[in-house]
């Protein structure tokens, strides 16, 4: 729940930002100084940029968390027995360990998302958060592929 309260706060923030910024560009545009005006086309483009980002994200964590869900209705999360800290992540050591047979589960079956999102759980435990976020990437695109093919 923690996680969801720290993505509303930095959304609002973003969103904050994004009317400033916009706001602080539509005042230099009008104001028909031609340094005015440049400057403010440029503030354009970061609140598009920024309102981009905040979607992708935000459209990245649903989707993550939807599989996430479908998993555990499945019963098909990992229930390996891993030591956790007492924030609840994993012993990276334990990670490390379990690691291997989530890869090799993804070599075995590289068309099943339920192994890739597997895996990247097994890369967010042992600490890799940027392949573990690719990982989901794939789990993703792959849980789509299905569904559309199932149609």
């Amino acid at each position: 729940m923690s996680a969801r309260i720290g993505v509303a706060v930095m959304a609002v923030l973003l969103l904050v930002y994004i009317v400033l910024v916009g706001q602080r560009a539509w005042l230099l545009l009008i104001s028909g100084e031609p340094i005015g005006v440049a400057m403010g086309a440029a503030l354009v483009v970061l609140p598009i940029v920024a309102a981009w980002a905040l979607g992708r994200e935000l459209w990245f964590g649903f989707r993550a968390e939807q599989l996430g869900r479908r998993l555990e209705a499945e019963d098909a999360l990992p229930a390996d027995d891993v030591a956790v800290r007492p924030s609840g992540r994993v012993m990276r050591a334990d990670g490390d360990a379990v690691f291997p047979a989530y890869k090799a589960e993804v070599e075995a079956s590289p068309e099943s998302w339920r192994a890739w999102y597997r895996l990247a759980l097994a890369y967010d435990a042992a600490g890799d958060r940027k392949r573990a976020r690719a990982a989901v990437r794939t789990a993703i695109t792959l849980e789509g592929r299905e569904r559309r093919g199932s149609r």
